[in-house]
C-alpha cells in the first residue's frame, strides 16, 4: 500500500497522485504509440475508432460525470463537428489544422446557444429536452439538404497536414497516431479544467445547486459554460468520425448514438476520465466480439453464419443493465475496489464499499 504524504496545497492539484502513478501512464502512452506496429490494419481500425468514443465520451463526461447534468442529445453535436469541420474545408478551402478547431468551436458555441434555455431544467425534464434536439437535428440535416447534402450525405476529404496526405484507409497508422494526439489533448484540457476553479464549481453544481449557489457560484454561468465545453470536445469525435467513416449523412448521428454515449460513461464510470475510456472500449470491441463469438459457434456446430437483428444491443442493454443492479460504479468503480483490496490486504473490510442510500439535496429543498 502506497501512502502520499501531502505537504502543501499543490498535492491536491497535481496531474499525478504521485512519481510512479506518472510512470504507469508514461508505459500507456508508449504502449498507445507503438499499437501500429504490433497489429495489422483492421484492429487499428478498431484502436482508431476505439479512441474517438473516448474523446467524444470525455465531452459528455465534462457535462454529465462533473456537471450533473443528463444529456440525450450529443449525438447532435458530434454531427455539429462533422458537418462544419467538412464545410469549412470544401466550401472555403480551409485546411484541416484550421478546420478542426474550428469544427469544435462552432459545436461549443451551438452547446452554449442550446444551454441558455435549458439551464432551468433538471433531471428527466433536461433529458428530454436535449432528447428533441437530437431528433430536430436529425431533421434539420435534411431540410439544409443545399448545404449538407441531405439523405445522399457527403465525403469526407483526405486529411492535409503541413503537405502530408492522411487517409483512414490508405494510411491507417498515421490516423491513428492523428487520433491519438488529440486524444492526450483532450486529457490534458479535461484533468486541467478539474484542477481549476471552473472545476471545481461544475462539482458544486453536481452535489448541490442550492449549497453552490450559497457559495456564491453562478450556477446558469456554470452549466453554460460547461454545456460549451462538454459540445465542443464532442463536435472534435464528430469531426474525427466523419474522417474515420469516410462518408456520413443524418443516419450517422441519430438518436440511438446519443443514447448509446450515454449509457458507454455509465458503464464505464461516472465522473472519471478512466470511465470514458472504459465505456469506449466496450462500445468499439462489442460489436467484433460478438462477430468473432457467433462465427466460432457456427462453425463449431457446422452451420451457416447468421445474423441476428439487434443482437448487439440486446447484450448491450444487458450489460447496462448488469452495471445498474449489480456495479453503479461502473467498470472503474469495480478497479477501484479491486485495487482497494489488494492495498489494504488483509485488513481490506467487507463493508467498505456498501451502497449508501443518499437524496439529492438540490430536489429536496425545492
Amino acid at each position: 500500500m502506497r501512502t502520499v504524504f501531502k505537504t502543501s496545497y499543490d498535492a491536491d492539484i497535481n496531474l499525478f497522485r504521485h512519481a510512479p502513478q506518472a510512470g504507469w501512464y508514461a508505459a500507456l502512452l508508449a504502449l498507445a504509440l507503438i499499437v501500429p506496429f504490433m497489429f495489422d490494419d483492421f484492429w487499428i481500425g478498431e484502436a482508431t475508432n476505439m479512441l474517438i468514443w473516448a474523446i467524444a465520451g470525455m465531452g459528455l463526461m465534462i457535462l454529465v460525470g462533473q456537471t450533473g447534468q443528463a444529456s440525450l442529445g450529443h449525438a447532435a453535436f458530434l454531427a455539429v463537428g462533422c458537418y462544419a469541420n467538412v464545410l469549412l474545408q470544401e466550401k472555403l478551402g480551409l485546411p484541416f489544422i484550421i478546420s478542426f478547431p474550428l469544427g469544435g468551436l462552432i459545436a461549443g458555441l451551438a452547446g452554449v446557444l442550446i444551454a441558455i434555455p435549458t439551464t432551468r431544467l433538471h433531471g428527466i425534464y433536461l433529458a428530454i429536452g436535449t432528447l428533441a434536439i437530437s431528433i430536430l437535428a436529425d431533421d434539420l440535416i435534411v431540410i439544409a439538404e443545399p448545404l449538407t447534402n441531405g439523405v445522399i450525405g457527403l465525403f469526407a476529404p483526405d486529411i492535409q497536414i503541413f503537405g502530408v496526405s492522411i487517409n483512414r484507409y490508405a494510411q491507417p497508422d498515421m490516423f491513428y497516431w492523428l487520433v491519438l494526439v488529440v486524444t492526450v489533448l483532450v486529457v490534458l484540457a479535461y484533468r486541467n479544467i478539474l484542477r481549476s476553479s471552473l472545476g471545481r464549481s461544475f462539482a458544486a453544481v453536481r452535489d448541490s445547486e442550492v449549497s453552490a449557489r450559497a457559495m456564491g457560484v453562478n450556477v446558469a454561468k456554470t452549466k453554460a459554460i460547461s454545456f460549451g465545453i462538454s459540445a465542443g470536445i464532442t463536435g472534435l469525435a464528430g469531426a474525427l468520425m466523419g474522417h474515420f467513416a469516410g462518408i456520413f449523412n443524418n443516419e450517422t448521428f441519430n438518436i440511438i448514438i446519443s443514447i448509446q454515449l450515454l449509457l458507454m460513461i455509465v458503464i464505464g464510470g461516472l465522473g472519471s476520465i478512466h470511465g470514458a475510456f472504459f465505456g469506449a472500449v466496450i462500445v468499439a470491441i462489442l460489436p467484433q466480439a460478438i462477430a468473432i463469438s457467433r462465427d466460432m459457434v457456427t462453425n463449431a456446430l457446422g452451420m451457416s453464419s447468421i445474423a441476428i437483428p439487434g443482437l448487439e444491443t440486446a447484450i448491450f442493454g444487458a450489460i447496462l443493465i448488469g452495471f445498474i443492479l449489480f456495479e453503479p460504479l461502473g467498470i472503474y468503480g469495480r478497479w477501484i475496489k479491486i485495487r482497494t483490496y489488494f492495498e489494504l490486504f488483509p485488513f481490506y473490510r467487507r463493508d467498505m464499499f456498501r451502497r449508501q442510500k443518499s437524496y439529492l439535496k438540490t430536489e429536496r429543498m425545492r
